[in-house]
């Protein structure tokens, strides 16, 4: 029988306790489990961010899998904690719409609201979810609890959505969109859906404009900005051999605009 995976991905970063506290939370209660990180390194609060990363990764696990996601700047509201099962998976985190790409994938077919008390743990601080609700019902999904043992069933349309990240047209025939996240190369992954290699196209970011779309970053010269078609399916943008982010100036949520172009 395949060990269970429970995957991690928050904004709480590897200096403090955290990620390695809500480990030992999963381990403990559910030992045979394995955890694997998605990332740890989402800027804080940021939910679109979070919800990009996490749809880059989430096809590429198992059937049966359960995501924790804990990026919640709404920890201690009255924000629901949430367990949402579709055809593949099962995700645990906050309804405040971190799940939203992930759904355009995959499309919930279950929600529960996570209210029963003997899936989480004895004491529950206000301002740590991650530890004292989002792990322990993380864990328990991972050892075959059914995520309706866990709560009140959630209607699926009253999950939060996040705001439109689609890229919105303009009064002149203009397309604008944002920098949904920066990667550790400083590379920018835009709003923007892939497109046709040979495609006109023309893109201004922080000032700069960018008139073709290239296959790969040799395509230029080192130190040039250089727009293309990145791995996650969005168009992205990256200097060769530099860091696009602190060359421009720019960062997540930046607006990126395209001309001319459909």
């Amino acid at each position: 029988m395949p060990r269970p995976i429970v995957t991690m991905t928050t904004d709480f970063g590897q200096t403090d306790s955290y990620v390695g506290t809500m480990k030992g939370v999963v381990l403990s209660l559910c030992p045979e489990a394995t955890v694997v990180d998605i990332s740890h390194q989402i800027q804080p609060q940021a939910v679109q961010q979070a919800a990009y990363v996490l749809s880059t990764a989430v096809p590429y696990f198992p059937p049966g899998t359960v995501h924790l996601v804990v990026v919640d700047p709404g920890v201690g509201s009255q924000r629901r904690p949430i367990v949402v099962q579709t055809e593949r998976a099962l995700y645990v985190a906050p309804d405040n719409g971190v799940l939203s790409l992930v759904f355009s994938q995959e499309p919930a077919r279950l929600a529960i609201h996570l209210t029963d008390p003997q899936y989480r743990l004895n004491q529950v601080s206000a301002t740590f979810h991650g530890r004292d609700v989002f792990a322990p019902a993380a864990a328990y999904l991972a050892c075959g609890i059914a995520p309706s043992a866990m709560g009140k069933s959630v209607p699926l349309d009253e999950l939060v959505p996040l705001p439109l990240l689609e890229p919105r047209q303009q009064a002149d025939g203009g397309w604008l969109g944002e920098v949904l996240h920066i990667d550790h190369f400083g590379n920018l992954v835009t709003s923007f859906r892939a497109r046709d290699p040979e495609a006109p196209i023309s893109i201004v970011v922080g000032g700069q404009r960018i008139n073709r779309l290239s296959r790969t970053f040799a395509d230029v010269a080192a130190g040039e900005l250089v727009a293309y078609n990145g791995s996650s399916g969005y168009l992205e943008i990256a200097v060769r051999e530099g860091n696009a982010a602190r060359q421009i100036g720019l960062d997540i949520g930046a607006p990126v605009r395209m001309e001319g172009v459909g």
